[in-house]
Formats: C-alpha cells, sequence, structure tokens
C-alpha cells in the first residue's frame, strides 16, 4: 500500500502540527518522572553512600556530590565578552592619587 501522500503537509505553526516546540514527548516525560521519583525515594541513602565511598576514596565521593548537586544547581553557561564588532573589550580605569603631609587635614575631592 502506497503512503498517504499528506508527509510533512502540516506548515510551522500549524496548530493540527503537533506538540508545541520544546514540550518533551510522553515516553520522556515518564522516564524523567520515574528518575525523580527514584532520586526522592533514595535522598536519605544519599548521605550514607557518600559517607561509604568517602572512607576508601574521599576525592571520588566529592566528585559524586558535585555531580549530584547539579542536578539541583544547574551549572551556568559559559559567557563571552565583547567589544564592538565582536573585538576585544577596551578597558579604561583612573586612579586619583592624593597626597596629604603629615598634620595637614585631608580634603575633600574635587
Amino acid at each position: 500500500m502506497a503512503g498517504k501522500g499528506n508527509a510533512g503537509s502540516f506548515k510551522p505553526g500549524d496548530p493540527r502540527a503537533g506538540r508545541p516546540k520544546g514540550t518533551p514527548n510522553r515516553a520522556t516525560a515518564d522516564v524523567r518522572a520515574a528518575i525523580a521519583a527514584f532520586a526522592e525515594a533514595n535522598v536519605g541513602k544519599l548521605q550514607e553512600w557518600l559517607d561509604r565511598i568517602a572512607k576508601d576514596e574521599p576525592a571520588r565521593a566529592a566528585d559524586l556530590f558535585v555531580r549530584v548537586l547539579e542536578y539541583h544547581i544547574p551549572k551556568l553557561g559559559r559567557t563571552m565578552l565583547t567589544g564592538a564588532d565582536g573585538g576585544p573589550v577596551n578597558v579604561h580605569h583612573e586612579s586619583v592619587v592624593r597626597f596629604v603631609r603629615p598634620g595637614e587635614k585631608e580634603s575633600a575631592p574635587a
């Protein structure tokens, strides 16, 4: 039997074209919910597991702890700072130095 011939017939933005952009499919949502439920059920055991690992491998325990934290506090993305038209950043800094003789009262900056 030949195809229906309507593959790709919906245009972007057509409300009949499927789920909105960025919305996970049902299987993905279900897997994430299962992982979250597992994590919540074992949160009390996490300290015990880390303590057990830390006895022999403290660096590994610290690494695992940091990796777990990334799920709670996500890593920040890198930020590239550039000047005009993607060029280098120009930094201008001025310093003011005032000399005061001993016993002389310091005056307010002008």
